[in-house]
């Protein structure tokens, strides 16, 4: 797992709430902090669609990765007024259906966005 990179990704998140704060809806946040990662030179992949796979079926259900950094850092972000179990859940399926092992949930509404930060690890990933 890359401390290094999930550091970056933090760092630019806290610029990006520096700069806007809370209460602004999740696409706006999630722009500036595209323009943030590419500003440090990451590679970066928005809205990654994630079909659902069931035995030999494959579901299109619109389910999308919010950021993809460096292949291999999913983050999803939110802007709401608490993370809740379920915010959690999500990114570890999201991390399950990708294969990826890493991802952060970053929930832009707090006053303080490091109280708004989660790292999430996948623990049966194969990369």
């Amino acid at each position: 797992m890359d401390d290094k990179l999930t550091g970056v990704v933090i760092g630019a998140a806290i610029q990006v709430h520096k700069e806007l704060g809370p209460g602004l809806l999740e696409s706006a946040y999630q722009r500036c902090l595209q323009y943030e990662l590419i500003q440090r030179e990451l590679h970066i992949d928005v809205e990654v669609p994630l079909p659902v796979s069931y035995k030999n079926i494959k579901l299109d259900r619109g389910y999308r990765l919010d950021l993809l950094v460096e292949n291999q850092l999913v983050i999803e972000l939110k802007a709401v007024e608490s993370l809740e179990k379920i915010h959690t859940a999500q990114l570890l399926s999201y991390l399950k259906l990708s294969n990826f092992q890493l991802g952060l949930l970053i929930n832009f509404n707090e006053p303080i966005l490091k109280k708004g930060i989660k790292r999430v690890i996948n623990s049966k990933s194969h990369t």
